[in-house]
């Protein structure tokens, strides 16, 4: 396990990161147009990892992941209250980006920025090697972290849950869609999620937070 003052360090490099502003993967032009803030939650304890895609706008004048509509969905499927959610020893939280990227032209987040994961992703996974679980959510962070698992779409990826869970592989690996509200259709259309895949996830994540 690594030592806390190890990851502090490690969270002050994270916090102090301007890679998306200084060197940007496609050249000068394409820099991140405002002032970065990561935000991550970097645990020696913490059993589950919560890997998402990038904060959204909110997130980022607060600092505080998932700290909007989405993250009420999101912890009302893990079945948790705020401040557990946000109690490091219990989750860590570490999306794909680090910050918000921004918006596309018809107002969309942009997908997280390209120079992020590859300089920082394995370095920071490593650093925790007492996650027993990690939740999966979206299509980019399911292209990192399940390599051969994923399927043709994020709907046949989720929908897999159990091959995922079954795999034996350490630590334990569940996909979900975006708790986003704009994903409510998708929910309406894919009931067996909330039937057959969120009590599973709450079970699990309680015996984990036990």
């Amino acid at each position: 396990m690594t030592d806390e003052a190890t990851l502090e360090m490690l969270r002050r490099e994270i916090a102090s990161c301007r890679i998306c502003r200084d060197a940007p993967a496609k050249g000068i032009e394409h820099r991140l147009p405002h002032e970065p803030r990561p935000v991550a939650v970097i645990s020696s304890s913490a059993r589950i990892l919560i890997a998402g895609q990038a904060p959204g706008l909110r997130v980022h004048e607060s600092g505080l992941p998932f700290d909007d509509a989405s993250g009420d969905r999101l912890r009302s499927w893990l079945g948790v209250d705020r401040a557990s959610f946000y109690d490091r020893d219990r989750f860590a939280i570490v999306p794909m980006g680090f910050c918000f990227p921004g918006y596309d032209g018809k107002g969309a987040d942009l997908p997280p920025r390209r120079e992020c994961a590859p300089f920082w992703r394995q370095r920071v996974i490593s650093a925790m090697p007492q996650i027993e679980l990690v939740l999966v959510i979206g299509q980019y962070a399911q292209a990192w972290h399940m390599a051969g698992e994923r399927r043709d779409n994020m709907t046949e990826t989720v929908r897999a849950w159990r091959d995922c869970l079954l795999s034996h592989r350490l630590p334990a690996v569940l996909p979900l869609p975006h708790p986003s509200w704009r994903n409510s259709g998708w929910l309406k259309r894919n009931p067996w999620f909330e039937k057959e895949l969120l009590p599973v996830l709450q079970e699990r994540t309680k015996m984990l937070l036990s």
